[in-house]
């Protein structure tokens, strides 16, 4: 009786006090922040009153809003987006300045559901019209058809849960991985036949063993990414937990990441293979130089890129990174103002293309061939061997003299015949000397210049004006050899002796002793057959092996 008693005393107060502290949780839309509150607390299964939730969606009847409501966070949860609450911005004035205008609106998550937000209308903040107009299409997205089909077929057995999770759940786990498995294997073979055929359209080549063993190597990762893209479309459908959910979508997202900047950087080296084979056949040996720096910055960036977006999956605010980043990056370049120079002097140099690989320049006090460009200095090989590494910065401000884009080589030398030599081998000289040029297969038979020029201190000058066709400084020493060669012979051919500096004391009568001039022979028919026979020997005449380039 007495238990009776103090039922009755204090009912109506514990009933008193459960009132009020449901009137405690009331409806408030004053901020986004409050709004998302109230729309989910009130679907809590500890506090369960659709109705309050309900009132976070305008202009609709009770019923219908409160299916609206409910629908938005199974969205939610199906999705594993998990709302931190106390992120959500309390100011009532809110505005969502990303993007050309600025609107009082709140996108609760832009990257992953921008379709669902929060807007401002008057004083309160509700789901927003698109939102509630597209929620129904979005649920259907994430629960298709076949959800209520699973749940008929279900078996009353298979909702006995273990560790939380019903039976029904970790069977359709298994068939689902079990097809994700069988996939795999079938879109790897499709993803290579795929990037086979691109492969051939591009270079007009099947064979190039190096990009197939890469387009192999790629044909995993982008398999496993249709096989991840099918996990993340399904497995709303087996209606997992929140918390679940979160993880799992989480460890999705983060293997998916990785996924795809292993695949970029496979499709790096695959388009710098063939950008490689394509520089092949090019003229210009500057191409093959960008290969490899255009490699290192394309996977740089990549890999810069990746390493961002996984911070964002762990929560890192992506403005606040970039600022971060930008700032930091400002400072990085203030700090080495000479390794940007030198960055913008390699830019420079691959854009005018002021010399080639190999070319042989001059750029103010060094003279050398062009090894190789980086991204900092280019190294020049000197003729003695020395190596120069000069800073892209100054190279591309200073006057280089490249003469590796020399139309031709020029080369000009003065022959010096002895003052007693005849007009008529002289005359002889020069048109043999002509006939040689003319015959010489490295030299221009339409530009050249032999002719007797002047009257030196010891010797009758005799201008030889050539250019040879190789640009190569080997080739051209190689002419010139094969040129000099067959001059001496057509010298010693005609009796034509060349002068050197010297004192010459004639004595015109000498008891018993002879003139001491040479005998020179100007016999026409003489000089033509000497001249014919020079030009025959020559032309068969098989030129020397070239030398090593200095």
């Amino acid at each position: 009786m007495k238990k009776i008693l103090w039922i009755l005393i204090f009912l109506p107060s514990f009933i008193i006090a459960q009132n009020q502290q449901s009137d405690s949780l009331k409806v408030d839309l004053s901020s986004p922040s409050a709004t998302i509150n109230t729309h989910l607390n009130f679907l809590q299964e500890d506090n369960y009153q659709p109705k309050k939730s309900a009132k976070t969606i305008n202009g609709l009847e009770e019923k219908k809003a409160i299916r609206k409501a409910i629908k938005i966070k199974q969205v939610l949860d199906g999705k594993g987006l998990y709302i931190d609450l106390n992120t959500l911005p309390t100011n009532s004035n809110y505005v969502d300045s990303v993007g050309v205008n600025a609107y009082s609106r709140y996108v609760i998550f832009p990257n992953r559901l921008p379709d669902v937000y929060l807007e401002k209308k008057g004083n309160k903040w509700f789901y927003s019209d698109e939102t509630v107009t597209r929620i129904d299409a979005i649920y259907n997205s994430v629960f298709p058809w076949y959800v209520n089909w699973l749940q008929e077929i279900v078996p009353e057995y298979g909702h006995y849960s273990f560790l939380g999770i019903e039976i029904w759940q970790i069977v359709a786990l298994i068939i689902l991985l079990s097809i994700v498995i069988v996939l795999y294997f079938f879109f790897r073979k499709i993803a290579f036949w795929i990037l086979k055929k691109i492969q051939h359209y591009i270079t007009k080549s099947n064979e190039n063993i190096e990009v197939d063993k890469v387009l192999k190597k790629l044909a995993h990762p982008i398999s496993l990414l249709i096989s991840i893209n099918l996990i993340d479309v399904v497995f709303p459908s087996l209606q997992f937990t929140l918390a679940v959910n979160r993880w799992v979508f989480l460890a999705l997202n983060i293997v998916e990441t990785v996924f795809w900047i292993y695949v970029f950087l496979k499709l790096i080296k695959v388009a710098m293979e063939i950008y490689a084979e394509f520089t092949e056949n090019t003229h210009s040996r500057l191409d093959d130089q960008l290969v490899p720096i255009l490699n290192n910055f394309f996977t740089g960036l990549v890999i810069v890129l990746g390493f961002f977006k996984l911070l964002t999956l762990f929560g890192v605010d992506a403005t606040t990174l970039i600022a971060g980043a930008t700032i930091g990056g400002l400072a990085f370049a203030l700090a080495s103002q000479d390794t940007v120079k030198n960055l913008i002097g390699t830019i420079m140099i691959f854009l005018d293309k002021p010399f080639h690989i190999d070319d042989w320049i001059e750029a103010g006090e060094v003279v050398g061939t062009v090894e190789r460009v980086g991204f900092r200095s280019t190294r020049v090989r000197a003729a003695d061997t020395s190596i120069y590494q000069i800073p892209n910065s100054k190279l591309s401000e200073i006057v280089i003299n490249n003469k590796g884009l020399r139309l031709y080589r020029r080369y000009n030398t003065n022959l010096g015949l002895r003052y007693d030599t005849p007009p008529e081998l002289i005359e002889a000289f020069v048109n043999g000397v002509r006939q040689i040029i003319i015959e010489h297969p490295e030299t221009r038979s339409d530009s050249y210049n032999v002719e007797f020029t002047g009257f030196g201190d010891s010797a009758l000058l005799i201008m030889v004006n050539v250019y040879f066709k190789s640009l190569a400084w080997s080739e051209e020493q190689t002419s010139k050899h094969r040129l000099h060669i067959a001059i001496i012979k057509l010298a010693a051919a005609l009796g034509v002796e060349f002068a050197f500096p010297s004192t010459t004391v004639t004595i015109e009568q000498f008891p018993d002793k002879g003139n001491l001039s040479p005998k020179y022979n100007t016999s026409k028919e003489n000089i033509n057959a000497t001249i014919q026979n020079i030009l025959t020997e020559f032309k068969n005449d098989v030129p020397p092996e070239n030398t090593p380039e200095s």
